[in-house]
């Protein structure tokens, strides 16, 4: 048994696939400062040392390297980014240890997990809901990625990959320690985000709660380490808040940011970047954070300073267009995309202005898109102000959303997607 682990693990497929996961994740170099073509390289000169050396307990995986990412609320996120081969090594680790994992796992668990994905997890909140468990118990957990008891993890590993040689390379991954600002730094708890083996270790020590809450027959939905549980009354709530913090201080060796979490009615929830409201049922919308982040990433990418190509600056639009749209497609946001998408139509004829210059190449541009001679000068030499003349009927309909907009054989046309042409689409 212990052979057929490490052997699926270090098969060949398996090794190619999971550098090609790595790959096309495109993430940055670690300690080494090597990309994932050195490291192909790399792989190749020295692959019997690193097979031999996996076979045999002897594989030293590096330090990563920290990153802290800015959050919204002003704190920061640490990340630790491992090299691309230990990234390679954890990837085919993750392939083989998943299916493993998969049959223990909870049905209401739905974070990096094949099949499954946020839009579920809100479905899910959304049917019981509707089902009358309409208290919430808002569950944050304190620095949960910083905070795993090793210990803890690997015991929950060892119950089911009954192979010594993993669990110990799961341990030196844990192990391995960060550099920061070039200074060496025990990771003695924790399990840092970055890596590929991370989320299924964090799958794997909350499956422990998820199993909890079942053994109580509560309603809850856990995605990563978001988790809320459904109730039907707030008596009913403030109990679980309670025993269910004790639980998971006591029994995971985790902490809860009490500050953080709460009893609370739908509306009041913020959940994986959705709000909920309730008409004849509840229903679910991007939260008001959630489309201040979009408007202001909008904003970011269309700055009159910013001297790149039209074609450039769509194709970053589109991009963060798409993607916003694909997270939130099952909400409901007619009326807020409306007002994104005129307001950007606005930001973007500020920008091509700008790049027309002077009054008389204005006006040529303007009698080309459609607008006569006499209009086209009075526009041109106006003195009102950026805001103001993108805002106007002359460059409305000559700057129109019929140009901007995606192409469909014609090369007249900018190719830029609206957000509530692509919603409905």
């Amino acid at each position: 048994m212990s052979e057929d682990i490490i052997t699926k693990i270090l098969d060949r497929n398996n090794l190619n696939e999971a550098f090609k996961r790595v790959k096309a994740n495109k993430g940055a170099s670690g300690i080494d400062d090597m990309d994932i073509e050195e490291t192909k390289a790399y792989i190749k000169e020295h692959k019997n040392t690193i097979v031999w050396q996996l076979y045999n307990r002897k594989y030293q995986p590096q330090p990563v390297r920290r990153v802290e990412i800015p959050k919204p609320n002003g704190g920061k996120r640490k990340l630790g980014i491992p090299t691309v081969l230990d990234r390679v090594i954890q990837q085919a680790v993750v392939q083989v240890l998943s299916p493993m994992f998969e049959p223990h796992f909870s049905d209401n668990s739905y974070g990096f997990r094949p099949n499954r994905s946020c839009e579920k997890a809100i479905i899910k909140a959304l049917e019981f809901m509707n089902d009358g468990y309409d208290w919430v118990v808002d569950i944050d957990l304190e620095k949960f990625f910083d905070n795993v008891p090793h210990d803890k993890l690997l015991r929950l590993v060892s119950d089911v990959v009954k192979d010594g040689n993993i669990v110990s390379l799961v341990n030196k991954f844990l192990k391995a320690g960060v550099m920061v600002e070039n200074e060496f730094e025990e990771t003695m708890v924790g399990t840092p985000q970055g890596g590929p083996l991370s989320p299924l270790l964090s799958n794997i020590i909350l499956n422990k709660l998820d199993k909890e809450l079942e053994a109580r027959g509560l309603k809850f939905v856990r995605y990563a380490d978001d988790i809320i549980i459904l109730v039907k009354s707030e008596k009913a709530a403030n109990r679980v808040m309670s025993s269910i913090t004790d639980y998971i201080e006591r029994k995971l060796g985790l902490k809860v940011n009490m500050t953080k979490t709460k009893v609370c009615k739908p509306n009041e929830l913020k959940y994986l970047g959705f709000g909920f409201y309730k008409q004849s049922k509840y229903e679910v919308i991007p939260h008001e954070e959630s489309k201040k982040k979009f408007k202001r990433k909008l904003k970011g990418l269309t700055k009159r300073c910013e001297s790149i190509s039209l074609d450039k600056r769509f194709e970053r639009l589109n991009w963060l267009i798409r993607g916003w749209v694909n997270y939130f497609k099952i909400s409901k946001m007619k009326n807020f995309l409306t007002q994104i998408d005129g307001w950007l139509r606005t930001r973007i004829r500020m920008i091509i202005w700008k790049m027309w210059k002077l009054p008389k190449t204005r006006a040529l541009n303007l009698i080309k898109c459609g607008l006569n001679m006499d209009e086209a000068t009075r526009t041109a030499y106006s003195r009102k102000g950026y805001y103001a003349l993108a805002r106007t009927y002359q460059l409305g309909s000559t700057i129109s959303k019929a140009r901007l907009s995606k192409p469909n054989k014609t090369k007249e046309r900018r190719g830029l997607i609206f957000a509530l042409d692509y919603y409905v689409a």
